[in-house]
């Protein structure tokens, strides 16, 4: 799904809200060995991308062609600060008004209201969509994503204790949160 380029003034800075393109799949394949290294709380290590461009590339197009679909990229004066995504549920009709959310940002970008400012427009674009129940899941400890997740309207619906097993032995439970649109 594509969106009008927005510009948005934060703080003081110019945020760029836009689509990906096939160009920057390389950015973002590092992008994401980046964020992944600097929390705990998102789905892998760094080890663990392994995509290649071509892959990326495939990926990007396949959000910008999709109806069900949206990746939102962030650039802040300029500079790329994250992302964020839906992806509608259309295995079929009974889950059809359902849509999963995904966010992450470089840490240097958090706790500047960018997350919020993103959270926003994604959810506006997929009511707009038709969906009717925003889902995600986040990692229990991850208190600055908890509350950014409930100061636009997500509701904790459950847990999964011990769902994220670490290399250092300990574990943290996922929790399922939902927002109707």
């Amino acid at each position: 799904m594509r969106i009008k380029e927005e510009k948005y003034n934060l703080n003081g800075k110019e945020v760029l809200l836009r689509n990906a393109r096939p160009d920057e799949a390389q950015m973002l394949i590092d992008y994401l060995k980046t964020v992944t290294g600097e929390t705990r709380f998102l789905m892998c290590g760094p080890e663990e991308v392994q995509y290649t461009v071509e892959q990326e590339e495939d990926f990007i197009k396949s959000y910008n062609d999709s109806e069900h679909k949206l990746l939102i990229l962030a650039f802040i004066d300029g500079e790329y600060a994250g992302n964020c995504s839906f992806q509608g549920r259309t295995g079929n009709r009974r889950e059809a008004h359902r849509a999963g959310i995904g966010i992450a940002l470089f840490q240097k970008y958090t706790g500047q209201g960018l997350g919020k400012l993103m959270m926003r427009k994604l959810l506006e674009e997929a009511a707009a969509k038709g969906y009717e129940q925003a889902e995600l899941t986040l990692v229990d400890g991850n208190t600055r994503a908890y509350r950014l997740y409930e100061s636009v309207g997500f509701q904790e619906c459950g847990r999964i204790p011990r769902a994220n097993k670490y290399e250092d032995g300990t574990y943290a439970d996922d929790i399922w949160m939902v927002r109707k649109l």
